[in-house]
């Protein structure tokens, strides 16, 4: 039935306009063109200047035929090209694809065949490896790209030029467009990002322009950043498009402090020299600013805020952070909704807090992001929703629009993750009263030992807060008797004497008796280049039958 108010009211030009955080870009070089944006060890670059350079990337992309639905891949550590490809590629409505750069050939030109990539842009330290990526791309797949190098000025390696032309001279050949505009429709896809494929090939993650919009806004909400903030790159961009922050800091016309390596060295001097006010990170990242010497920590002189996410954090790292004066806000998410989806708001009342209890509060996954539509905690099956008691265990799930598109090229998986109209995690959790998530575990690594529950998540944070672990990760071994136990891959601090019996101990001091691990193993833990433990192969390596 037509109302009056659909009459004669239509969109236009004037009244409606496409979201894309493309137009992050353009805002702030309008309005903030001779404040600074890019910071790179010897370069520095005004946001003009940024604009400019994206511009230039857009025309030089364009010429190479690169247009809606085309993808343009990415090989690129944390600098200013990759600040630019974020800018360039979605302005001509192309999708881009950052590729991880601890991947191996064979992975990334599986990659980037599936996703049909037309153009390769790639740093010359990863040479070798992208050299022989090209040719399986070639010799396996049949596909053939427009090669770009990057040859940083801040790479002190021997990287070789694997490609066509060199990034800058290739730039210096066009004029940059007059307009950076960004798609018609903001459900275009903005690119497209492959999850582990810790089982099988990885899925790709198909996300669009308006949920890359909204997300970028959600960070700054979510976090109280304010205009100029000057923002750390310790998370690499290729992970989720670095979280959308490289459009949130576009947006508040702040600094992108770029950063090719990651160590608490670096880190600490790139805060206290350029004073970086924000940086995000996984919790093996914060580990390492708590462990750094106290010289280094010293530099430090004003207020820091990190973000973390990732593994569930251990409580002794948000502890240990706070303790160093940082604060740390507690986010949430996957992939598949653009990074960080939901955060632990953190109340005023929890500063009457003890430390203790402030550190597990600021530990839970806690609530939705400001512009996602739904988080809720449901029965995977029946996908009733669950109570929050606390105690009730059920599967994260997300709706809104700060949700991936659904899996390139793979209809069956992107049903499956939609099914009930919801997005299904796979990951377990309870919900407390006062409606906050806390994750109690990944389904697959649930230890169901003598019939009982028993959450990795829970025994990690136990052996964390033993002062001699650096690092850990529980996973299920086969037992004849219990089904399963709990087995610790533990990696201790430099020069510690800490025994098995005495791990084993502390956790019995914190956990019911059959929760604690039955075996300590100490051995170097996989870690993906975020940070991220890889469970997948300590389950593996736990349960190989040695002959």
């Amino acid at each position: 039935m037509s109302i009056i108010f659909d009459q004669h009211l239509e969109k236009n030009a004037a009244n409606f306009v496409a979201l894309s955080p493309v137009s992050f870009l353009e805002r702030s070089a309008e309005v903030f063109s001779d404040l600074p944006a890019v910071i790179h060890g010897n370069r520095r670059y005004t946001w003009a200047q940024v604009r400019d350079r994206s511009a230039r990337l857009a025309a030089a992309l364009r010429a190479a035929g690169v247009e809606r639905g085309s993808t343009v891949s990415v090989m690129l550590s944390n600098t200013p090209e990759m600040v630019e490809a974020h800018y360039a590629v979605p302005a001509l409505n192309a999708v881009l694809n950052t590729l991880n750069t601890r991947l191996d050939a064979h992975l990334l030109a599986w990659q980037m065949n599936h996703c049909e990539a037309s153009v390769l842009i790639a740093d010359t330290e990863f040479s070798v490896t992208t050299a022989l990526a090209l040719e399986i791309l070639k010799r396996e797949f049949n596909r053939e790209v427009l090669v770009i190098d990057v040859c940083d000025s801040e790479y002190q390696g021997t990287g070789e030029r694997v490609g066509q032309q060199d990034y800058e001279s290739w730039l210096n050949q066009f004029q940059p467009l007059a307009q950076l505009h960004g798609p018609a429709d903001e459900w275009d896809a903005i690119a497209v990002s492959y999850t582990s494929g810790t089982t099988g090939d990885p899925k790709g993650v198909v996300t669009h322009h308006r949920g890359a919009y909204l997300n970028s806004v959600s960070n700054a909400v979510t976090w109280g950043m304010p205009n100029f903030s000057r923002y750390l790159w310790t998370l690499p961009m290729f992970h989720c498009n670095g979280w959308c922050f490289p459009w949130t800091v576009a947006m508040l016309g702040g600094v992108h402090i770029c950063l090719r390596r990651v160590d608490a060295t670096h880190i600490l001097q790139a805060i206290a020299d350029h004073k970086a006010d924000h940086y995000c990170a996984a919790p093996i990242v914060h580990n390492l600013l708590i462990a750094a010497p106290e010289a280094l920590r010293q530099q430090v002189t004003h207020p820091v805020k990190g973000m973390v996410a990732g593994a569930a954090p251990p409580a002794s790292m948000i502890e240990g952070m706070a303790k160093l004066g940082f604060d740390i806000t507690h986010v949430y998410g996957l992939t598949e909704v653009y990074g960080p989806a939901s955060v632990a708001v953190k109340r005023s009342s929890w500063q009457a807090e003890s430390l203790s209890e402030q550190t597990r509060l600021n530990g839970r996954q806690g609530v939705r992001y400001p512009m996602q539509e739904g988080m809720m905690l449901k029965d995977a099956d029946s996908m009733v929703d669950l109570p929050a008691d606390g105690e009730t265990m059920g599967e994260i799930m997300f709706r809104g629009n700060v949700v991936m598109k659904g899996y390139l090229k793979n209809p069956a998986a992107t049903a499956e993750a939609f099914r009930g109209g919801w997005f299904h995690t796979g990951d377990l959790a309870v919900l407390e009263s006062d409606r906050y998530v806390k994750i109690k575990d990944r389904s697959k690594d649930v230890i169901i030992s003598g019939g009982e529950n028993i959450s990795s998540i829970e025994v990690e944070d136990a052996l964390y807060r033993h002062p001699s672990v650096v690092a850990c990760a529980v996973v299920a071994k086969q037992d004849d008797k219990w089904g399963e136990t709990p087995v610790a891959y533990v990696e201790l601090q430099p020069d510690s004497q800490t025994t098995a019996q005495e791990l084993i101990a502390h956790c019995k001091s914190l956990l019911a008796g059959y929760k604690a691990p039955k075996e300590i193993r100490f051995e170097v833990i996989p870690k993906t280049s975020t940070g991220k433990i890889q469970k997948f192969q300590l389950r593996q390596r736990v349960n190989q039958v040695v002959s």
